[in-house]
């Protein structure tokens, strides 16, 4: 599996590096948007995303007590991207875990312990800029303001280190078939898997 999520994410930051190959140096954003997209039966799944870039950051997840502390910045959990949170829309009905996660448009958190990370599906209101009157009103930016009311499943994820270091974040599906698939992050040297497959 290893290889091949390495192969899949390669060939993703190709695609990526020529997609804004057109757009001027000054016009990019610190963490340029991102998506990943799969099919099934004519139905997609979506992730929209925010791609920060390390600049040089050797160790950006941390380690021990401290793995993940970063990233939250001081949030409860991680937005699993930069800005605003991290969005999972599917047209097909999903088993996360053992949830089932009807069609719709979700936020995706990750609560982040060093070897143990869980996927947060999320049903929470959330805003594409900052505004703390909002945020006091329980609607997140980013997983500022996140609450577990909201949490529609929680499922953990199989966490494993690349061989390479990837310097932006890069979400890419693998491994689909008629039943499932997964969902791939990989950042640094992390490399973060959801399994998901299609509700029966």
């Amino acid at each position: 599996m290893k290889k091949t999520l390495q192969v899949a994410v390669t060939a993703l930051a190709v695609l990526a590096l020529v997609a804004t190959a057109s757009i001027a140096q000054d016009e990019r954003p610190a963490s340029p948007m991102g998506s990943a997209a799969t099919q099934v039966d004519g139905k997609w799944i979506d992730v929209s995303y925010s791609r920060p870039i390390l600049r040089g950051r050797a160790d950006i997840f941390g380690s021990g007590e401290s793995f993940g502390k970063k990233l939250n910045a001081g949030a409860p959990v991680w937005r699993a991207g930069a800005n605003a949170s991290t969005r999972i829309t599917s047209e097909v009905d999903l088993m996360i875990g053992d949830t089932k996660v009807a069609a719709g448009e979700y936020s995706l958190f990750i609560d982040l312990k060093e070897g143990a990370w869980t996927a947060i599906i999320s049903s929470q209101a959330h805003m594409e800029k900052p505004d703390r009157a909002k945020m006091a009103e329980g609607i997140t930016w980013g997983s500022y303001g996140y609450s577990e009311d909201h949490d529609v499943a929680r499922a953990p994820m199989m966490v494993v280190a690349g061989e390479n270091t990837i310097d932006q974040l890069t979400y890419v599906f693998s491994d689909m078939s008629a039943d499932g698939g997964n969902l791939v992050l990989v950042w640094g040297k992390q490399i973060g898997v959801l399994p998901f497959t299609f509700a029966k």
